[in-house]
C-alpha cells in the first residue's frame, strides 16, 4: 500500500503472492530459516509517500510487517534504464492504459532459439484466446515477448542431475516436488519484464517436460513443448492473473495445512463456509442441494462440491470440474470465469 505522506490518503494498493509465502507452509520451514528476494512495484510517486507492506496471517487477518517513508527526490534512488534486449509485440494494438498487457519472458532459450520463442508465444497466445473469457477480450489484451537470452538451452532438473546456465535460474523440483517448476530469482524476472509495459508476467521455459507454477501478481510459469502445455499454461495463468486457488486435493503437494478450516480463504473459487456469502452462493440455482453431490445431473451446475485447496474435506469448490482442478476439464468453471472476467474489466477501465 502507498499512502500520500501529507494527507494520509491511500493512493495505490496491490496484492500479490510469493514463493516465500508458499515455503512457509512446507515441512522444511519448521526446521530452518531461509531468505528470499522480494520485489514490490508501484507507480513512481510525485511527492513523499509512506510504503506499507502487509501480510495475510494464518487467522486471515492482515498484519503490517514493514513500512518506510519514500522521498522521490532521494539521491539513493537509482533511475535505471530497462535491460537492453529485443522484444516483440505479438498481439494487440490497444493503448496500455486501457488494456491488459501480458509479457512472456524467455527462459532457457539461447540466442539461436529466439525464433522458436516467438513462435511458442504465438502458439500460447492462440491457446489463451481459445478459452472463455479471454476470447471475448482479444482486442483489449496486448501480448509482448521479451528476448531474455540464456547461455544454455532448457532448465534445471535436480532430480536427474541436470543443471543449465539460464538467465532466470528456473528449476524443477521446487520444494522437492518434481513437477513444480519455478524461479526464486524474481528480481531478474521483473528486470526483464520491465522492458515493456506489463500487468502480468508469464515465464516461458524452453522444455518438453511437464511442469509449471504460478502465484498471484508474481508470475506464471509453464514449459513450452509438453503435450499438456495448453492445460498447464491456462491453469497456472489462473493463479498468476486472477488469484485463483488450486481446486485439486488428490495430488502430492509440498504444503501442510495450507488453508485453515476456520478461516475463509481469500481466493474466489474455494470456501471453508466461514464466509460463503462473500463467494459464489448467489450463483447457485434454487433447488441445488448444499453441499452438492458430485453426480452427473450437476455436472454443469454451480454448487458446493466438497474437496479443494489440497484438502478432501472441509474445503469446497464451485463445480464438479474446472481447469483449476484438473487437466481433463474443458475450461474454467463459471465462478473462475467470472473472476477472470472481473479482473480483465478492472484493468481495461
Amino acid at each position: 500500500q502507498i499512502y500520500d505522506l501529507e494527507s494520509g490518503k491511500l493512493i495505490y494498493s496491490r496484492g500479490y503472492g510469493s514463493l516465500f509465502q508458499e515455503w512457509q507452509t512446507t515441512a522444511e520451514a519448521k526446521n530452518i530459516q531461509r531468505s528470499f528476494y522480494e520485489v514490490a512495484t508501484f507507480p513512481f510517486p510525485k511527492n513523499d509517500v509512506r510504503f506499507v507492506l502487509k501480510k495475510y496471517m494464518k487467522d486471515g487477518s492482515l498484519k503490517k510487517i514493514y513500512e518506510t517513508v519514500i522521498d522521490p527526490e532521494d539521491y539513493f534512488i537509482r533511475i535505471e534504464h530497462a535491460i537492453n534486449t529485443e522484444y516483440k509485440r505479438i498481439s494487440g494494438k490497444k493503448d496500455h492504459h486501457r488494456a491488459v498487457d501480458l509479457v512472456f519472458v524467455a527462459e532457457g532459450y539461447t540466442e539461436e532459439e529466439m525464433d522458436k520463442f516467438h513462435n511458442d508465444v504465438r502458439r500460447l497466445t492462440d491457446i489463451l484466446f481459445g478459452y472463455a473469457p479471454y476470447k471475448d477480450y482479444t482486442d483489449r489484451i496486448n501480448i509482448w515477448a521479451v528476448d531474455a537470452i540464456s547461455e544454455e538451452s532448457g532448465t534445471d532438473i535436480p532430480g536427474e542431475g541436470i543443471y543449465r546456465k539460464t538467465v532466470l535460474n528456473s528449476s524443477f523440483y521446487t520444494f522437492d516436488l518434481g513437477r513444480y517448476l519455478t524461479t526464486f530469482d524474481i528480481k531478474s524476472v521483473r528486470d526483464y519484464a520491465a522492458v515493456v509495459p506489463y500487468d502480468n508476467i508469464i515465464v516461458l521455459i524452453n522444455s518438453e517436460r511437464y511442469g509449471g507454477g504460478g502465484m498471484y501478481n508474481y508470475y506464471s510459469g509453464t514449459t513450452s513443448d509438453h503435450h499438456l502445455t495448453p492445460q498447464v499454461f491456462t491453469h497456472e495463468f489462473g493463479h498468476g492473473f486472477a488469484g485463483l486457488a488450486d481446486e485439486y486435493y488428490t495430488s502430492n503437494v509440498a504444503y501442510e495445512e495450507f488453508y485453515p478450516l476456520d478461516v475463509e480463504p481469500w481466493e474466489a473459487n474455494i470456501t471453508t463456509l466461514v464466509d460463503f456469502e462473500s463467494k459464489w452462493k448467489d450463483m447457485i440455482e434454487d433447488g441445488t442441494p448444499i453441499p452438492t453431490p458430485p453426480e452427473a445431473i450437476y455436472a454443469d451446475k454451480v454448487g458446493l462440491f466438497e474437496g479443494g485447496g489440497y484438502s478432501a474435506k472441509g474445503i469446497y469448490r464451485p463445480q464438479i470440474n474446472c481447469r483449476m482442478k484438473s487437466n481433463e476439464a474443458e475450461g474454467y468453471c463459471k465462478v473462475c470465469e467470472k473472476t477472470i472476467r472481473d479482473m480483465i474489466e478492472f484493468y481495461i477501465k
